[in-house]
């Protein structure tokens, strides 16, 4: 038996939907919000990246004490970038669950929107 898929071209919003939505003050609130964690979380990761190249060059005393054996300030600062970007990784995917429950609420609610008649008798779009 030969199951027939449901075109996924009809179940997207159009590009009217898509301008409609964009314009919205919900969805311009989610961008502040998306933008109030991720600026803030670029400028230090670039901030502590530059900062290694900053140091050895300005400090490379400071930077080639050794801590341990053979390894030095500078190489443990250098491995510290990973554990940084991990951890703002791990930061982002907690945060995008809140903005997904955001997404979500902002297209249900446009859905509701949509299916609510502007006019009593009157079906949306004007027919």
């Amino acid at each position: 038996m030969k199951t027939i898929a449901a075109d996924p071209l009809k179940s997207r919003p159009s590009e009217a939907d898509w301008n409609r939505i964009a314009a919205s003050a919900r969805f311009q609130h989610l961008l502040s919000i998306k933008k109030m964690f991720i600026v803030p979380a670029f400028v230090f990761f670039l901030g502590y990246y530059l900062l290694l190249p900053i140091l050895v060059g300005y400090a490379p005393r400071l930077m080639s004490t050794r801590v341990f054996g053979t390894v030095t300030l500078a190489y443990l600062f250098a491995l510290s970038q990973f554990a940084v970007g991990w951890t703002i990784a791990a930061l982002y995917l907690k945060a995008s669950s809140r903005f997904d429950r955001l997404v979500k609420d902002l297209l249900e609610q446009d859905r509701t929107e949509q299916a609510t008649p502007e006019h009593p008798g009157q079906l949306p779009g004007g027919r």
